[in-house]
Formats: structure tokens, sequence, C-alpha cells
């Protein structure tokens, strides 16, 4: 699906890895990297809804190799399913060495976020329909993810 001019649903990102990030080992801080995720899942929730959101989940976040000082880091994400108040956020992340072009997909992960009215409420969000292919995997792994989530909070 095609974003609407007044609902998009993808965000891109790029930025660049400062020595202020590093951790003891040299490389970027984990923490720093959660940090951003969910700024740019707050960003593309909130563009998307078109309201004030929070942080309800944070799903499926494993580092699958290092980010390093100097690397240009892409974070892309797309809405990928949307319930009456809640947004399943997509985040891929890409580092590059802009030096030597090479890029490397350190991590993705899944957030849901929840839009909110000025009184804290949760409120509406616009609703979509998956049309293209990518949109309806997206759309049923999301669903997946969910019903995984349900099953275990059913666990004792």
């Amino acid at each position: 699906m095609s974003d609407s001019q007044d609902h998009p649903r993808r965000l891109e990102l790029t930025t660049l890895m400062t020595p202020d990030m590093v951790n003891f080992s040299g490389k970027v801080h984990g923490g720093a990297l959660l940090k951003l995720l969910d700024e740019v899942a707050y960003s593309c929730a909130a563009r998307y809804s078109g309201h004030y959101v929070v942080t309800l989940l944070l799903d499926d976040a494993m580092f699958r190799a290092p980010v390093f000082v100097g690397e240009l880091v892409t974070f892309k994400a797309c809405v990928n399913r949307v319930g009456r108040t809640s947004m399943d956020i997509g985040i891929r992340v890409i580092a590059a060495n802009h030096r030597t072009r090479v890029e490397r997909h350190v991590m993705s992960c899944f957030f849901i976020m929840v839009a909110m009215t000025d009184d804290g409420e949760p409120t509406a969000v616009p609703r979509f329909e998956p049309e293209t292919a990518e949109d309806v995997r997206r759309w049923k792994e999301s669903e997946r993810r969910q019903a995984l989530r349900l099953a275990a909070r059913a666990l004792p």
C-alpha cells in the first residue's frame, strides 16, 4: 500500500554514531540504539495517527551485529498493522561505513505504540487495508506476534 499524504506509513531516519554513544568495549551502546529506536517508532506512529503516542511494547529486539562510532545508521520504520488505538511499527536498522560503502543489517524490532488524547486516554487511529503482498505479509506477521504474546500471557 502506498502511503497517503494524510497518513504516511513509512519513515526513514539516518544519523551518525558519535563518540558520546560509546560503551566500555568501544562500540555504540545498545541503550543509545534503543533510545533512537523508541524515537523513530514514536515519530512514525505520531505522523501516521496524527496523535501523541506512547510506547506499549518492544518486541523481538535482538542485536545481530555491533555498531561502531563513525558509522551512519539508518532506521527504516513502517506501520505494519493497526488496531483500534494501537499501531505495530516495524523497524529495520542498517549500519553503513560511509568510506567503504559497506552496509550491514544490525537489527530489526517491533514496537506497539498507542495513540492518546490530550487527556491521556487511548484514541482511535486511522484504518488501512493491506493491499500489496508485502503489506499482507507484514500484517499477518504482526497478527502472529500478537497471538504469541497473548498465549504467553495465559501461561501460569
